[in-house]
């Protein structure tokens, strides 16, 4: 299996499945001397991690990281920093009922046609129990990065939005709520949502927003290596996302350049941001934001007619431990992902320099 690893300078390999004994990573090209906050690591893991709440998987998972190399003295060698998560609350059994069946817009068909063999344990790794190793390498990345700040929260659940701009919304408050969302009243509306829809046996979808403040102008290559396109890659790449738009997205497509156009103050900034902080794949120094779209959880507890592996229509009921919307424990990852693609080309700058 290839795809394993992501970033070019600034890189991650991660390994392991849902239900087997571990997961982990090897973190390539950090940079040595940085000095590592493990609490501020733990914190970004406890943010991820199942069973945080009640409108979470109730798979319970300390996370707890383990370095193996690359770390001496709380400070990183420059040499691969390799680190472990032990998996300590699987219940592969909850799967026995799909090992002969394909559960419908899962990963159980194309793995198995691709590779000959799947893991039907918890999806192996297809499931999202690897973004954990991500959001370890996110977490050390933010601390190279050092004074970028990355804040991404809950935008909707279903049909209920955020309808307010992020510049009047109040950050610190992200994580006040279970579902991550800044707006308190609106918060509360995405909770009871979710609430209903896990009584129903069912799973919705939904959106992150991400905002990225204080980066450096000149990130980005202006041809195939974009900063918009990478980031789009890394959003992309995390499990159940169908979209991504930064800047005015969607939206923009509907308006006129005189209207679209970002006019220039005299130091450079522009007074409106509809560029999303990237023009020509390049970093300006503006607010880069852009928003991420998460399908429903495939996996529902429900009856609904398959395939297996005879080819035959059968039914299936979903079973085990699994999220009714996976959007409040993909914002860490979303911004684990924003942060490897920020410190991969802030590298490439430093060798330009």
């Amino acid at each position: 299996m290839a795809g394993n690893s992501f970033g070019k300078l600034f890189n991650l390999t991660t390994f392991g499945e849902s239900h087997g004994p571990s997961i982990g990573g090897v973190i390539d090209g950090c940079p040595s001397g940085i000095m590592l906050d493990f609490d501020a690591i733990q914190n970004e893991m406890n943010r991820r991690k199942p069973g945080q709440s009640e409108i979470v998987t109730q798979r319970k998972e300390p996370d707890t990281v383990e370095f193996l190399s690359g770390v001496f003295e709380g400070q990183t060698t420059g040499t691969p920093i390799g680190f472990i998560i032990h998996n300590t609350n699987q219940k592969s059994n909850d799967y026995s009922h799909i090992k002969d069946v394909y559960r419908p817009s899962h990963a159980d068909y194309t793995y198995e046609k691709k590779y000959g063999i799947r893991d039907y344990r918890g999806g192996g790794r297809s499931s999202a129990r690897e973004t954990a190793c991500r959001v370890v390498a996110g977490a050390i990345a933010k601390q190279v990065l050092k004074d970028v700040k990355i804040n991404a929260f809950t935008s909707s659940v279903g049909d209920i939005f955020i309808n307010k701009p992020y510049q009047e919304l109040d950050f610190t408050k992200i994580e006040s709520n279970d579902v991550r969302c800044p707006d308190e009243v609106i918060a509360q509306q995405m909770i009871d949502k979710i609430k209903a829809i896990r009584k129903e046996g069912d799973t919705i979808g939904g959106t992150v927003t991400c905002v990225i403040q204080n980066v450096p102008i000149g990130l980005g290559e202006p041809v195939f290596d974009k900063l918009h396109a990478e980031l789009g890659k890394a959003m992309l790449s995390i499990n159940a996302v169908k979209g991504f738009e930064y800047g005015s997205g969607f939206c923009g497509a509907k308006m006129k350049g005189s209207e679209h156009n970002d006019q220039f103050n005299s130091d450079g900034t522009t007074k409106t941001n509809l560029s999303g902080g990237i023009q020509g794949g390049i970093s300006n120094g503006m607010d880069i934001y852009f928003r991420v779209a998460f399908k429903p959880v495939a996996t529902i507890i429900q009856k609904q007619n398959t395939l297996d592996n005879k080819g035959s229509i059968v039914e299936m009921q979903g079973k085990g431990r699994h999220d009714p919307c996976v959007v409040p424990r993909a914002i860490p990852i979303v911004e684990a992902m924003a942060a490897l693609v920020l410190a991969d080309f802030w590298m490439l700058n430093k060798c330009y320099k």
